[in-house]
């Protein structure tokens, strides 16, 4: 078996607030200006964190899960934006892929999402999809797994929308998971990400956003350590 140390993130505290508060001997602790939280779920070590919004923070506090804390695997928690229509409100997406989408030096030739030493999209850890997988089916819910477009926008008009959709093949979007992937694709961690939808990445996102975020993320925190629990067997 392997002696895991489990790092799940988020990037607000909705969206770990319902994790935290699932754990035993919690400890809090502040480092890079953010609260870290360890502690243990049915004996699995974790350490619990919200990045605040955007790359910047995410790939800050992924790294800081992976070397202040030592953490050998990291579960992405969070919400997301629509952009496949048959994705609806509520519904859970874990990303094959993800890229990032405001990424543009297209200037010099190279496709959008691309620097030069890296690459457009970065694969998530194939066995922990398949534990997400077994988790869905144990829980009887429907689970897409697809690709998810990462920028540091909150998108809510259709023709960004649906240009990011013609141009990167996504199916959901957010504004983290392409950073985090890009840390942990770089220190051999394997990753995962998953996101429940709270809104649809059109004129309407601000309004679905509020009133969905909640819901949203709580379904996705549940998902998340019944994931946790499985790795554990």
């Amino acid at each position: 078996m392997i002696n895991r140390k489990i790092a799940i993130m988020g990037a607000m505290p909705a969206e770990i607030e319902p994790i935290i508060s699932k754990l035993d001997n919690v400890e809090t602790l502040i480092y890079g200006a953010n609260k870290y939280y360890e502690g243990s779920y049915k004996g699995q070590e974790v350490v619990v964190a919200y990045s605040k919004i955007g790359k910047v923070f995410a790939a800050l506090t992924a790294t800081i899960l992976i070397e202040k804390f030592a953490c050998n695997t990291l579960l992405f928690s969070g919400v997301a934006g629509a952009i496949n229509n048959e994705l609806q409100i509520g519904d859970l997406i874990i990303a094959e892929s993800l890229c990032q989408h405001d990424l543009d030096i297209t200037a010099f030739g190279h496709p959008f999402g691309y620097v030069p030493e890296g690459e457009v999209y970065t694969t998530t850890d194939l066995a922990l999809r398949n534990v997400a997988k077994n988790v869905a089916k144990q829980k009887g819910l429907k689970l897409k797994e697809g690709i998810i477009a990462t920028g540091d926008q909150f998108v809510a008009n259709n023709e960004r929308k649906n240009w990011i959709a013609a141009t990167f093949k996504a199916d959901a979007l957010e504004m983290e998971g392409g950073s985090v992937a890009v840390v942990c694709n770089s220190l051999n961690v394997p990753f995962f990400v998953l996101r429940a939808i709270s809104d649809s990445a059109d004129m309407d996102a601000s309004f679905n956003f509020d009133e969905f975020l909640e819901s949203s993320a709580k379904i996705s925190a549940d998902f998340i350590l019944s994931m946790v629990d499985a790795l554990d067997q």
